[in-house]
């Protein structure tokens, strides 16, 4: 069932956002060459204890998964793609990380996510970063009242299969309000003017990941929580909670 938000409940759900996004500011910050991913968790459980907020990561576990998650983060190094468990992994020069972070605040949850690399950049990451970056920003301005589902999977998958990417099947955006998983999905392709119709109050999580290596299949680590790649090609993440609003798509988890 899809629950649509009033104006008041999209401002609560702001404030959830701001939280994770100083989460994730907190986590870009404390990343360098030396840090454990664990140190980067930290640092977010810091903003979220400032801001009397609560982590829907931590202690989350799906169907798939064997344990309970351990994190408020979950930070997804080089092949890793999505669900990366902070542990004593410590960043090395050209690791490019992702950093998925979730706040509740006051009954209602934001969702957002970042790519980026730790210390020398190749230029091949940063090609991928931004194209995962502009894939999100095709995905939220699809995001208006009188388009579907369809049009945004279409903007996001037109972006990063023009660029040549990988796009893992089964993964993509959902709903987002009083839990961090509702309905409806959003995946990360499709087919423009298919699927359920946008409406003012829908809040959704947009989050395109894209491969380098131009594969979409995927494996569990050992962990049985970090999905990676099958050809060890590097992937990026981005993501940002959005209201559909009549005035157009509002970015809930910006800075």
């Amino acid at each position: 069932m899809v629950e649509l938000k009033t104006e008041q409940s999209i401002d609560a759900m702001r404030e959830a956002g701001r939280v994770v996004a100083g989460m994730l500011a907190a986590a870009r910050e404390s990343a360098a060459v030396g840090v454990s991913l664990r140190e980067l968790d930290e640092a977010a459980r810091e903003v979220l204890s400032k801001a009397g907020a609560g982590s829907p990561f931590l202690g989350y576990r799906p169907s798939f998964a064997p344990t309970p998650f351990p994190a408020v983060l979950c930070t997804s190094v080089n092949d890793a793609i999505v669900h990366g468990v902070p542990g004593d992994y410590r960043l090395r020069d050209g690791d490019l990380l992702s950093v998925d972070a979730g706040a509740e605040l006051n009954g209602w949850v934001g969702d957002a996510a970042i790519s980026f690399t730790v210390g020398r950049a190749r230029p091949q990451d940063q090609r991928l970063i931004d194209t995962a970056e502009r894939a999100l920003a095709a995905g939220i301005a699809a995001a208006v009242v009188g388009h579907r589902i369809g049009d945004i999977g279409h903007a996001i998958g037109a972006v990063a299969r023009g660029a040549g990417y990988g796009v893992p099947d089964g993964f993509g955006g959902h709903g987002v309000g009083r839990r961090m998983h509702e309905d409806p999905s959003v995946p990360n392709e499709g087919r423009p003017g298919r699927g359920m119709p946008l409406r003012p109050g829908l809040v959704i999580a947009i989050e395109p990941m894209l491969t380098a290596g131009g594969a979409d299949e995927y494996h569990p680590a050992a962990d049985g929580w970090t999905l990676c790649t099958d050809d060890g090609s590097r992937a990026a993440h981005a993501e940002h909670t959005i209201a559909v609003m009549e005035s157009g798509p509002r970015i809930l988890t910006a800075p």
